[in-house]
């Protein structure tokens, strides 16, 4: 959900062609970086709250390089290139995303057993995704994940708000979305609401029984470490990176820590 350390807008690097599925009722617009290695399973990357397939920039390709493992990345609605938000998000917005469009993805898709990646949002719905038990999932990569809200998260999403009515966070985000007033309206109206304070998913990490790597910044501005000792104190096979000089986005300020790890995570090696 980090808005003041955007990434730069991405240049001239090679990538697989954007490609359109439909899933959860809207076309979604993703990338599939494939890999040699036959029997690997598929990694699919879930994006944060203001998050894109754009915005994840070469990190997607450095993944499969590194685990030789394809690697999927897709926008969810509302966000990137995929339809455009029609309507206020709700609640349960995230559960949606897990429970609904989410499976429909990996079917058309024809992906099997994935290890979800993560980020804030995205790590949240894997939580719920795996959780629900009617899926099987390989591993969880859950960076920044959020499973209760904190007095942070909403301050800080505050002033994300402030920042989009006063600076050119506007201009930014839209090289990364094509309606970038509805992505951003559609995130942060519903973490500032107050309904959304009584959001908690812990219920559901007492149905995850696959392994967990949970990577938080230990300077986070939007979470703190309660949230990944939460996932702790719930699942049975979880293990906790603390990143120092780390915000909330650990594959961009600290890349190379975060690749290892996911590369240690994914192939065992």
């Amino acid at each position: 959900m980090a808005t003041a350390d955007l990434p730069e807008a991405p240049g001239g690097l090679q990538r697989p062609p954007l490609q359109r599925v439909r899933a959860g009722g809207h076309m979604l617009e993703y990338r599939l970086h494939p890999a040699c290695g036959r029997d690997a399973p598929t990694l699919v990357m879930l994006h944060e709250g203001l998050g894109s397939v754009a915005m994840w920039r070469d990190f997607p390709s450095r993944v499969t390089a590194a685990t030789g493992c394809p690697t999927l990345v897709y926008s969810r609605y509302g966000y990137g290139g995929s339809d455009r938000l029609e309507e206020p998000r709700g609640v349960r917005y995230m559960h949606d995303e897990a429970l609904v469009a989410l499976p429909e993805l990996l079917d058309e898709l024809h992906i099997a057993r994935p290890i979800l990646i993560g980020h804030s949002d995205g790590a949240s719905i894997a939580l719920i995704h795996a959780g629900d038990g009617r899926r099987e999932v390989a591993g969880l990569v859950l960076m920044a994940p959020h499973v209760f809200v904190e007095d942070l998260s909403v301050a800080s999403i505050a002033k994300a708000k402030i920042a989009w009515e006063t600076t050119d966070l506007p201009r930014r985000l839209a090289r990364y979305h094509d309606d970038a007033e509805r992505s951003f309206r559609g995130w942060n109206d519903i973490w500032l609401h107050p309904d959304f304070r009584a959001w908690n998913i812990t219920g559901y990490l007492s149905g995850i029984r696959c392994p967990i790597l949970a990577l938080q910044g230990m300077d986070d501005e939007y979470g703190t470490m309660a949230q990944v000792e939460t996932i702790a104190a719930h699942c049975r096979d979880v293990e906790i990176l603390k990143l120092a000089d780390c915000r909330h986005s650990a594959h961009r300020d600290q890349p190379e820590a975060t690749l290892a790890a996911i590369r240690r995570f994914v192939t065992g090696g």
